[in-house]
């Protein structure tokens, strides 16, 4: 029995050279193998990508090995790959499944690695529990694989730019800046703006696999340079995508940050009204209600699901379902794959500033004014494995009142989530803060609506102070 490898909200991943190991690549390869033997049709193949952290390459060689060596014809990308993709060649090729060396937007000592299923999307809860029963089974050896290099990014490129009306965007003159944070979408949107002849600025799209002391997640404090290049260069919006391209963030005209809770609702907003595209709508647990509002004004049904865009795919495989979103930038629909995608939302910000002529701000703007005003933060806090049980204890208790707050109501679907008695200002949002342990990372995380940045940042504040409170001694 070798080193524990659990599966979290989207995939394995652990610090290299610790427990990231080629050994443990190569366990979860062969585990990989029993699974698609046991429940797929094997003869398809595999494909199997990778992105721009340290050894990526060197590790989807060594797990292509141990699957072909189990029969399986792989398909190896010839260059670095965004997971979307890797998730639209799964379909195109008519693959059993896909494989991608990633660790996404982490540190860059960590990597990690992604099952993408026969649908083109994050392997389903049941698929992962198949998986991870398979980890400790003898090596497989069946004759017939083979290792061969395949072009995922022109096919994909090709789909998502059917997906958009370029020539909008290209007439309506906006410039945009993007950073692909040194990740794997590194040259792709690029390439589209300048084979459209659309006005754009690309940073950090060099391979570096420290990535210069940043995460490669699309988030403050990590987009400070995107903002500074958006304020500088003149741009209507800054569009940046995290390590392996799954997910988007992005910066107003102003150089301010525009959070993936904006970004959904602006795409949400554009959809129902401009596509009217029929279908559902399905957000994550830790995700802005201000989607309930605009489902609300659509007549939409709307589903919230746990954490991970995994709960999103296999509603998209169950349900007519037109858009899904998480708090993490993850954004997918359903019309192109059941897979969330930084790029392709890119380009749609793009197309929807455009049909609207506004900047990205504007957009946002209009969106706050109709809907109420919805402010959103995150704390993380690393804390050892005794005060992050010590933590959850302390919230699963139901206190009734959290702070200066007096508690509503709590939701336990992932992590416990208080409803607080908060000023709305109006029409603004009604308040809530999460608190959930990280399924990936040693972390506590606090995530935080509410109708001012202020609000926000006294509920995280007071939450934060909560869960850390000393632990009580009985004294004799």
């Amino acid at each position: 029995m070798g080193t524990e490898i659990k599966f979290g909200t989207d995939g394995w991943r652990g610090v290299i050279a610790d427990d990231y190991t080629f050994e443990n690549v190569r366990r979860v390869g062969n585990a990989i193998a029993h699974y698609v033997h046991e429940n797929e049709d094997a003869s398809k193949g595999l494909v199997v990508g990778y992105d721009t952290r340290f050894n990526s390459r060197g590790f989807a060689e060594a797990i292509s090995e141990v699957l072909a060596a189990a029969g399986i014809a792989i398909y190896l990308s010839d260059d670095y790959t965004p997971t979307p993709a890797l998730s639209y060649a799964v379909v195109n090729l008519g693959a059993a499944g896909g494989v991608m060396i990633t660790s996404s937007h982490n540190p860059f000592n960590w990597n990690g690695v992604k099952y993408k299923a026969g649908y083109g999307g994050s392997a389903t809860p049941a698929i992962i529990k198949s998986i991870e029963s398979a980890l400790d089974l003898p090596r497989i050896e069946r004759p017939g694989g083979r290792v061969s290099p395949a072009d995922f990014k022109t096919p994909y490129i090709a789909a998502v730019k059917k997906f958009v009306d370029l020539d909008t965007i290209q007439k309506a003159n906006f410039k945009f800046a993007i950073d692909c944070m040194y990740g794997s979408g590194r040259g792709v949107l690029k390439g589209i703006f300048t084979d459209a002849g659309i006005d754009h600025i690309e940073i950090r799209g060099e391979i570096n696999p420290s990535f210069a002391g940043i995460n490669p997640e699309p988030i403050l404090p990590h987009i400070a340079l995107l903002q500074e290049t958006v304020v500088r260069e003149h741009c209507q919006a800054g569009l940046a995508t995290d390590g392996d391209a799954d997910r988007l963030g992005a910066v107003a005209e102003d150089g301010s940050f525009v959070d993936s809770h904006k970004i959904f609702s602006v795409i949400l907003e554009w959809l129902l009204k401009r596509k009217q595209w029929p279908g559902e709508v399905v957000r994550a647990f830790n995700t802005t209600r201000m989607i309930d509002r605009i489902c609300a004004k659509y007549g939409r049904k709307m589903h919230e699901c746990g954490i991970g865009f995994k709960y999103i795919c296999d509603l998209m495989l169950e349900r007519d379902i037109l858009i899904g979103g998480e708090e993490s930038g993850g954004i997918g629909i359903r019309r192109h794959l059941p897979e969330r995608d930084g790029i392709l939302n890119s380009l749609l910000l793009a197309n929807i500033m455009a049909d609207e002529g506004k900047p990205l701000g504007q957009l946002v703007g209009d969106l706050q004014r109709e809907y109420g005003e919805h402010h959103y933060a995150r704390t993380d806090l690393h804390l050892t494995k005794q005060a992050k049980e010590e933590a959850m204890r302390r919230v699963e208790a139901r206190p009734e009142k959290l702070g200066s707050f007096r508690v509503l109501d709590i939701g336990t679907l992932d992590g416990v989530k208080f409803y607080l008695d908060a000023p709305t200002n109006g029409n603004g949002a009604e308040a809530w803060v999460l608190v959930r342990s990280s399924g990936t990372e040693p972390l506590l995380r606090i995530y935080c609506e509410a109708a001012t940045p202020e609000l926000v940042a006294q509920i995280l504040r007071e939450t934060e102070a909560f869960v850390n409170a000393p632990v009580a001694v009985e004294t004799q």
